[in-house]
């Protein structure tokens, strides 16, 4: 079985190549930069992208199963060309947001892609994934300059995920039969607060970070100033404040499925600490 990992250079994508090829199931990547890419030996490349779905007929061509990235403006297109060439089964990375009602939600373009791969009669599979480890990273440069994390709601308890478990998790599911017309919620394997997540990434880089606890008002500013649109920070700010009333708890599916724990907060800072640094 041939999977075509589309989104191949994105920061799931990525590893989902990895992790199909360390189970031996024979991968196409579609990418347009294949040497950026840095593919592992033996991984077909397919140039293009799902932006251009020109080029997606050729890429799709003798595979039997496609993992999708996440690409509402063409997902439709890609739809209709996959039933085309006769793939039986996606696999589509999506998103915990799903659902959410703000207009500036990431969720309304996870439930347009979940709704077009339903619509293609696929045997699909959806990932949900919630917050990621990564969005620390937005931390760093306080960080490194002042010692401190800046943010609203340090009581605030989310289950934020590594990468890499969301990558094993779509891996396996491609992998492996029984998986189809399942939605997987994919977290990581503890509930914690921001603060919390602040003091791990101290450990990681050995010394005390000062935690200074921002306003709402405060940190729509420090957010729009940062380049984000005032509509995203308004929904980003809505999350924070929904988990600071309501702590997430783990959903289990990597221990479920991959038999192993997930990658702790605190394993992800060591991993990670040198971005703090």
């Amino acid at each position: 079985m041939t999977v075509l990992v589309t989104g191949a250079t994105g920061n799931v994508g990525r590893l989902v190549v990895d992790e199909l090829v360390a189970r031996g199931v024979p991968v196409r990547a579609l990418t347009v930069d294949p040497e950026r890419a840095a593919l592992p030996d033996g991984v077909e490349v397919a140039v293009g992208s799902l932006a251009k779905p020109s080029t997606l007929p050729a890429a799709l061509a003798g595979v039997e199963a496609v993992y999708l990235a996440p690409y509402p403006r063409t997902v439709s297109r890609f739809c209709e060309l996959a039933s085309a060439a006769g793939i039986p089964r996606v696999v589509a990375l999506s998103g915990s947001s799903v659902g959410d009602t703000h207009p500036m939600s990431s969720g309304h373009g996870f439930a347009a892609v979940e709704a077009a791969v339903r619509a293609g009669e696929f045997d699909w599979t959806f990932v949900r994934p919630g917050a990621f480890m990564i969005n620390s990273l937005g931390w760093a440069a306080s960080i490194r300059e002042r010692g401190e994390v800046r943010s609203v709601y340090p009581r605030a308890t989310q289950t934020p995920v590594d990468l890499g478990d969301i990558a094993a998790v779509a891996a396996q599911v491609l992998a492996a039969e029984g998986h189809g017309g399942r939605t997987y919620e994919v977290s990581g394997p503890e509930g914690i607060s921001l603060e919390a997540m602040a003091a791990a990434i101290g450990g990681a880089v050995g010394k005390a970070l000062r935690f200074v606890e921002l306003t709402p008002e405060e940190q729509i500013a420090e957010w729009v100033g940062a380049g984000y649109p005032a509509g995203v920070a308004s929904w980003l700010l809505e999350n924070f404040a929904v988990t600071d009333r309501e702590p997430q708890v783990p959903t289990g599916v990597v221990e479920e499925l991959l038999g192993r724990d997930g990658v702790s907060f605190a394993e992800w800072a060591k991993v990670n600490g040198a971005a703090f640094s």
